[in-house]
């Protein structure tokens, strides 16, 4: 299965695989989104598989939220690597 995002009103959702191979895809499409907006939902439910780059790349875009004052939620923890990292790291 391969990767979709889809965005309705900043909350954007993720389906399928989110592992090294379409790591470029998801980066590609939230490029800049603080950029155009405050706050965004990233939607997870739908996520059946992530790896450590999925991961990595999730991390990322929280940082950048961080770094430029912007929220963003993350909803659907279903996968445990990703709880787990959210959990272990520091966080504000």
């Amino acid at each position: 299965m391969t990767l979709t995002i889809t965005n309705n009103n900043n909350v954007y959702k993720v389906k399928g695989q989110l592992v090294k191979f379409n790591i470029r895809a998801f980066q590609n499409e939230l490029k800049n989104i603080f950029e155009e907006a405050d706050h965004i939902i990233l939607n997870l439910r739908d996520l059946i598989n992530i790896d450590s780059h999925g991961i990595n790349a999730i991390a990322k875009l929280h940082n950048e939220a961080l770094s430029k004052k912007k929220k963003l939620a993350i909803i659907g923890f279903g996968n445990n690597e990703l709880v787990h990292h959210f959990k272990t790291n520091k966080v504000a």
